[in-house]
């Protein structure tokens, strides 16, 4: 295994000596990693995606990350403005404010989950005060531990990778005139479906599926059920989708306003990122837009 980044952005502008003044915004998922930089003027002028594919090693990440991290310029530089790490966990679920008690977060999950959360796992919760609710989601053990450990006494922040989406488009809707926007979030045979009205979420899930028909079929249903009519509404794409995967052809059957996302406003990235898909790392993007 190398821990060599399948990609890797930098700007020319960016100087590891003033992380104090910077964020920095991690993501973790099962065979991945992924980390930008946000400087003082909100520019991302650092990007880096790592993949681990689970096939070729049988070490947990958090077994992987040190092989990152230690002695990486960015990574290792030194004390941070805020970090902000996104988890892509299993399970996830959303508690109205006024209903939530911090005691019951661990019940929130294994209602949602039929089953209780194993040894390793704890139920972490993070705050939307905008939206009203709480995102309350499974984190595991070793790899809140290995984070507060490798970065002590800095303000640490844990969200869900949905919480993320939450907040990015958030930000999307807030710069945009339609009154009903729909985007879809494309990561390893999952896609997340968000929907908003005048700008107020009215729906979040994921889903799983196996080939282009399942995929339709899942955001189809998802339509039928908000009430939304699929040859009206615009429909953002994000993530893993190009205009030649199979998904979107089976997709722009049946929906004639798709479209792939724009990065979300206040957010810019610097020049160096021009040639990089603006679409494609939506949930990172997220991150950096916790405070906005």
């Amino acid at each position: 295994m190398t821990s060599a980044p399948t990609v890797t952005i930098r700007s020319d502008s960016f100087d590891p000596s003033q992380t104090a003044q910077s964020v920095l915004c991690l993501e973790v998922g099962r065979d991945r990693f992924r980390f930008l930089v946000q400087n003082a003027l909100q520019q991302v002028c650092y990007l880096e995606d790592y993949t681990f594919p689970s096939l070729l090693t049988d070490r947990p990440l958090v077994g992987l990350l040190p092989d990152v991290i230690r002695g990486h310029s960015v990574l290792s530089a030194g004390n941070w403005q805020e970090i902000r790490v996104g988890v892509n966990s299993s399970s996830f679920t959303f508690v109205p404010q006024p209903l939530f008690r911090k005691e019951y977060a661990s019940s929130y999950l294994t209602l949602m989950r039929g089953s209780t959360l194993p040894a390793h796992e704890f139920a972490q919760a993070h705050l939307h005060e905008a939206e009203g609710f709480l995102s309350v989601f499974n984190l595991e053990h070793p790899v809140a531990d290995y984070f507060a450990e490798t970065y002590p006494l800095q303000p640490l922040t844990f969200i869900h990778q949905t919480g993320s989406l939450i907040q990015a488009t958030a930000a999307l809707a807030r710069h945009s005139l339609l009154s009903q926007q729909v985007w879809l979030y494309f990561e390893d045979e999952f896609v997340t479906i968000i929907y908003r009205q005048n700008r107020q979420l009215r729906y979040c899930n994921r889903f799983g599926y196996k080939n282009a028909s399942d995929l339709t079929y899942y955001v189809l249903y998802v339509l039928d059920e908000q009430q939304i009519k699929a040859d009206e509404v615009h429909i953002a794409l994000y993530g893993e989708i190009t205009p030649f995967a199979d998904t979107y052809s089976a997709l722009s059957r049946f929906l004639p306003n798709l479209t792939f996302g724009r990065a979300p406003q206040p957010m810019t990235l610097t020049a160096e990122f021009d040639e990089l898909p603006e679409h494609r790392y939506l949930s990172l993007y997220g991150l950096s837009l916790l405070n906005e």
